[in-house]
C-alpha cells in the first residue's frame, strides 16, 4: 500500500475518481489544455503526481501530521482552486501550506494566512463569512476564485524553479476558463511572477523591464490587470509589514477593477 492509498478518498471530497494522474511536465500541460471547465481542471489538479519531491513531502506531512491535528484526515494531494465558477478576480497564492490547505483540501483554509485573506474578502463583501476552517464550512465567494502558482505543499514553502514551471499550465488553464476575469491579485513575489508569465502565455506582450512586484503595484496588460499584495503570511502580518488596512486596500482595488463594487 502506497502513501496515496492511506489518504482520504477523493470522491469523499467531491472530486471525480476517474482521472488518470499527470506524471510529468508534458502530461500536466496536456491535461491542463484539455480541461474544458473549472470543475474538470480542479479534478485534474487533484490527481497530479508530476513532481516527485512535492508528492513525497505532501504525503509525508499528511501521514505524520502535526500534533494539534492528529485526529484530522489530511488531504495530502494537490489542492484545486476554490470559489465562484464565473470569477471576475483570480487570487493567486504561492502554494498550499503543509498543515493548512494540504490538510483541509481547500486553498488558504485552516491556517493564519487564510484567516487574514478570507476576513478581508468578507469585509469587502466578496465572501459569505470571515473564516475558512474546513472544506465543508459553508464558505462561498462572490466573483472570486482562489488558486496558486504551485498546487502542492513544498518543503519550507519553497518550490524549485522546475516545480513552478511544471505547475504553470494549471494556472494557464485557470485564466483560459475564467472568461469574465479581469484581475489577478498576486499574493507575494512568486505569485506576481507566475501571474505575469501566465498572462504572457496568453499572447500578451509584457513591457520591458517587467513590472516590479510591490504591495499595491499594478500592471495593466491588455485585458488583465495584475495587482500585487504582500502575502498574508505570519512573517508579514506579525511584523506589521502587512496590515488589515493594507490588505483591504488591495482587495478593494481588485474589486473595483473586476466590476464587483455593486
Amino acid at each position: 500500500m502506497g502513501a496515496d492509498d492511506r489518504l482520504p478518498s477523493r470522491p469523499a471530497l467531491g472530486l471525480s475518481p476517474a482521472i488518470a494522474p499527470a506524471n510529468d511536465a508534458g502530461s500536466v500541460a496536456a491535461a491542463a489544455a484539455e480541461a474544458d471547465t473549472l470543475a474538470r481542471l480542479d479534478a485534474e489538479v487533484s490527481a497530479c503526481r508530476a513532481c516527485p519531491r512535492l508528492v513525497q513531502w505532501r504525503e509525508h506531512v499528511a501521514l505524520e501530521k502535526r500534533r494539534a491535528f492528529a485526529d484530522d484526515d489530511y488531504w495530502g494531494r494537490p489542492v484545486p482552486g476554490f470559489g465562484d465558477p464565473r470569477p471576475r478576480i483570480l487570487i493567486v497564492g504561492l502554494a498550499p501550506a503543509a498543515h493548512g490547505a494540504n490538510r483541509t483540501g481547500r486553498m488558504f483554509t485552516g491556517d493564519r494566512s487564510g484567516d487574514w485573506l478570507y476576513a478581508a474578502l468578507h469585509r469587502a463583501g466578496l465572501a459569505s463569512q470571515p473564516t475558512s476552517v474546513a472544506i465543508d464550512d459553508g464558505l462561498r465567494l462572490r466573483g472570486v476564485r482562489v488558486t496558486a502558482a504551485v498546487r502542492c505543499a513544498p518543503p519550507a514553502n519553497q518550490p524549485t524553479p522546475d516545480e513552478r514551471n511544471t505547475c504553470a499550465p494549471w494556472l494557464d488553464a485557470d485564466l483560459r476558463l475564467a472568461p469574465d476575469a479581469r484581475v489577478l491579485l498576486a499574493l507575494g513575489g512568486v505569485a506576481w511572477a507566475a501571474s505575469l508569465s501566465a498572462v504572457a502565455r496568453t499572447g500578451v506582450t509584457l513591457p520591458r523591464p517587467r513590472p516590479r512586484f510591490g504591495h499595491g503595484a499594478e500592471a495593466v496588460l491588455e485585458r488583465w490587470t495584475v495587482v500585487g499584495s504582500f502575502h498574508p503570511s505570519q512573517q508579514n502580518t506579525f511584523t506589521g509589514r502587512l496590515t488589515e488596512t493594507m490588505l483591504d486596500d488591495v482587495v478593494a482595488r481588485a474589486r473595483t477593477i473586476g466590476g464587483l463594487n455593486a
